[in-house]
């Protein structure tokens, strides 16, 4: 089986120059940093209490017990076959992952087409925002009494996914009856949460309704499509196996200690040189594939909340490698790549201009595809274009963007996919998250919270009323509201 492959011939300054490119004394002059980061990542993810603690248990999700997997394909069987419509409420990567595998794993106009659907439930995404135009038209549009509900939350606080499905288990409740329950299933923490909580009530008075998966400890929800994403993958009729044995391959090559034969270490090191010397902030992630972009969408958090952050990391160990993470806050940093996603060829018509005019301050990641699912050839005439196969057209579109790029000195790379399948996304998402990890040893932060998203929501429960916020909390909004000039205002 041919393997996803990482070609970076356009980040060195033998094709882009020494200005913009990276040399191999780039790399060595971090490979005190190299070295640490692979043991110290070694280190702790060979602990499980650290694992789990620390936000690292997203790297034993492809080894998942087989008898889980198989409850999980049985149930999401049980689902499509019984509803016509799934309603899938999440915010964060239990929407973004789930959005990026429907798109790339299930059909193209899954929803619209009952043949390539293959007579399974349409899903419909909700929770991931407080907009009451697509909800209202949602539930106009829906019979409750075909409708299942998964609601993806650990604590069942998050304000967007909260609210939706306070209106959805209303809406249900009052169509179908006392049983709505039944047409429920949390996905969520197995002990704690408001969540957790009303699953254990309603599933004491009727063992049917709301049925529950849970949260594996230890798993952000950024890196967590691998556990509560496989229901979504179940009801879709994705298989579930191929995906994990993909992930799993990649996971076998992500563990070299020679970053020349690793390919997530390898895309971490060149980003971190670009970014730390040669002032590239910017990450531009770009398929070549339609069906990808929302992969692209789900990269975007996976970097942007992984990395994105004020204060290095500071950990202390105890005798036995027990390992406890702090925000240093002696030590103020600000560091973090900007993801921004777009998608080939469409954006070559719009952001491309400004990474080929623009400021040269970033760094282009292509996802090139060699085989599509389907073909389509232009027609025979008197055109350049005429009997060409799209696929042809599509990899020398991309070709030609790399060529572009090169010319003006800009620094791109590009990630190879045999084709777009089970294993080979589950692969890709794989060594995605491991760069991101190993990106996070260089650059030594903690790559598994996210206290920067925090502020929103505790401005939001402090406006809303709630209880048990921390003092120091309501002190620090109250002591700094927003300030509206009208002069300002225009």
């Amino acid at each position: 089986m041919k393997s996803i492959k990482f070609d970076f011939n356009n980040i060195f300054s033998v094709n882009i120059g020494n200005t913009h490119g990276v040399e191999d004394k780039d790399i060595l002059e971090i490979s005190k940093d190299i070295r640490e980061g692979h043991e110290h990542l070694k280190k702790v993810t060979s602990i499980a209490l650290n694992r789990i603690k620390l936000g690292l248990e997203w790297i034993r999700l492809p080894y998942q017990d087989p008898k889980i997997i198989s409850d999980i394909r049985k149930l999401g069987n049980e689902i499509a076959k019984k509803y016509d419509n799934v309603i899938s409420l999440g915010i964060g990567g239990s929407y973004l992952g789930l959005k990026a595998a429907q798109d790339a794993l299930a059909s193209p106009y899954y929803n619209e087409f009952t043949t390539v659907r293959k007579k399974r439930s349409r899903i419909y995404f909700e929770g991931n925002n407080l907009d009451p135009d697509t909800l209202a038209v949602l539930l106009k549009n829906l019979n409750p009494k075909k409708t299942f509900v998964v609601v993806i939350s650990k604590s069942g606080e998050t304000a967007e996914t909260k609210a939706v499905f306070m209106v959805v288990e209303s809406w249900l409740k009052r169509s179908v009856g006392k049983n709505y329950g039944r047409q429920i299933l949390a996905i969520t923490d197995p002990e704690l949460g408001s969540l957790r909580k009303r699953v254990s009530e309603e599933n004491s008075k009727d063992s049917l309704s709301f049925r529950s998966l849970e949260l594996i400890k230890g798993v952000g929800g950024r890196f967590s499509e691998f556990n509560m994403g496989l229901l979504h993958l179940a009801i879709i009729g994705v298989d579930i196996n191929e995906l994990l044995s993909g992930a799993k391959d990649m996971a076998e090559r992500c563990g070299r200690e020679d970053y020349t034969e690793n390919p997530a270490y390898m895309y971490a090191i060149l980003h971190t040189i670009l970014y730390r010397k040669k002032s590239k902030p910017l990450a531009i992630i770009m398929p070549f594939a339609e069906t990808l972009k929302s992969t692209a969408d789900w990269y975007v958090q996976l970097l942007a909340e992984s990395l994105g952050k004020k204060y290095s990391r500071k950990a202390e160990v105890s005798c036995d490698g027990v390992e406890e993470w702090f925000r240093d806050e002696n030590n103020t940093v600000n560091l973090g790549r900007t993801p921004i996603s777009c998608r080939g060829t469409g954006d070559l018509h719009s952001l491309q201009q400004n990474n080929i005019e623009g400021q040269n301050d970033k760094v282009v990641t292509f996802i090139r595809v060699e085989r599509f699912r389907n073909e389509i050839k232009v027609p025979v005439g008197g055109d350049i274009l005429s009997g060409r196969n799209f696929s042809e057209l599509m990899q020398l579109a991309q070709e030609a963007t790399e060529w572009a790029l090169v010319r003006e000195s800009r620094p791109n790379c590009t990630i190879i996919l045999p084709e777009i399948s089970a294993y080979y996304w589950g692969a890709l998402l794989f060594f995605f998250e491991m760069a991101t990890a190993f990106e996070g040893e260089l650059l030594n932060v903690n790559a598994y919270d996210q206290p920067g998203v925090e502020g929103y929501k505790n401005y939001m429960h402090y406006k809303l009323g709630k209880t048990g916020i921390p003092k120091n909390v309501v002190d620090q909004i109250s002591a700094n509201p927003l300030k509206k000039d009208s002069k300002y205002i225009i």
